[in-house]
């Protein structure tokens, strides 16, 4: 959906020539117009599946990914079904793994009875913690592994945002109730509390974020979002930031689970877990 396709043209010509390099992810379910750039809905149907495989290698110019993950659950279709189709993607060699995004775990369990799930991506950082009490436990009975995207709480934990004024207008936080009058002020005060365990460890507060989810366990895999060569490397970094159990109970204390003001979409595009 991103571009829509763009990104994957561009991931297939950086790639070119160094495949076996790279662990390679994409994503179906969720539908653009392409005229007008707008989302039309979510679509988990098995056929549908199927065809966005094809058109997801073509313009990667590849034979396979390593993981092909469903965007979002179509409500419309039981999962059993769409995790059907994504399990002859892995027995056509088009996939070597399926994955899942924004479920809840009876969703994965009912999932995991079709076909081994390899990974489940939810939104997970110091700001947002949902998955804490049901779906990473779920996740690690079934041995499925967790990416967490937005874990730098929509940049709030870069430490590069001081004020609202700092988003352009065609910003999407211009629109996230997290990031709305209010809310982002309360936000903004939690990250700073992190500045000064940051500064004592000898990073930055995002590279403390991202050291935080390392430490939550060997299966929780980060995903940060970057545009910048020297963000790429500051968060890199964060694998040499060393946590002690001390370190993690003075952040719970910083920043307790469900101190993040405002939700972080609006009702209508809030995924529901089942």
């Amino acid at each position: 959906m991103y571009g829509p396709f763009t990104n994957e043209e561009l991931v297939g010509k950086a790639i070119r020539g160094r495949r076996e390099r790279v662990v390679l992810a994409t994503k179906c379910g969720i539908v653009r117009d392409l005229e007008k750039r707008t989302l039309r809905g979510l679509n988990g149907r098995p056929d549908y599946i199927l065809q966005a495989c094809d058109a997801s290698l073509r313009r990667l110019g590849v034979d396979h990914v390593d993981l092909y993950q469903l965007h979002r659950k179509d409500p419309n279709v039981p999962i059993e079904e769409s995790v059907g189709a994504m399990a002859q993607l892995v027995k056509a060699g088009k996939t070597r793994a399926i994955g899942l995004s924004e479920v809840g775990p009876n969703t994965l369990r009912r999932a995991a009875k079709v076909h081994p799930i390899a990974s489940l991506q939810s939104e997970y950082s110091l700001l947002t913690r949902d998955v804490e009490a049901e779906v990473l436990p779920t996740c690690r009975a079934l041995g499925v592994g967790f990416l967490a995207y937005s874990p730098l709480g929509r940049g709030l934990l870069s430490g590069r945002f001081r004020s609202r004024e700092d988003f352009g207008p065609d910003d999407y936080r211009q629109m996230s109730p997290r990031f709305a009058e209010g809310a982002f002020e309360r936000n903004l005060e939690l990250t700073l509390r992190a500045a000064e365990l940051a500064k004592a460890k000898g990073c930055t507060v995002a590279q403390l974020a991202l050291a935080w989810l390392l430490a939550k366990g060997p299966e929780i895999v980060p995903i940060p979002g970057t545009k910048s060569r020297t963000r790429l490397e500051e968060n890199a970094g964060a694998v040499q930031v060393e946590l002690h159990p001390s370190d993690l109970a003075k952040l719970d204390e910083l920043i307790p689970p469900g101190a993040a003001a405002g939700d972080r979409y609006h009702p209508a595009m809030m995924p529901r877990w089942d």
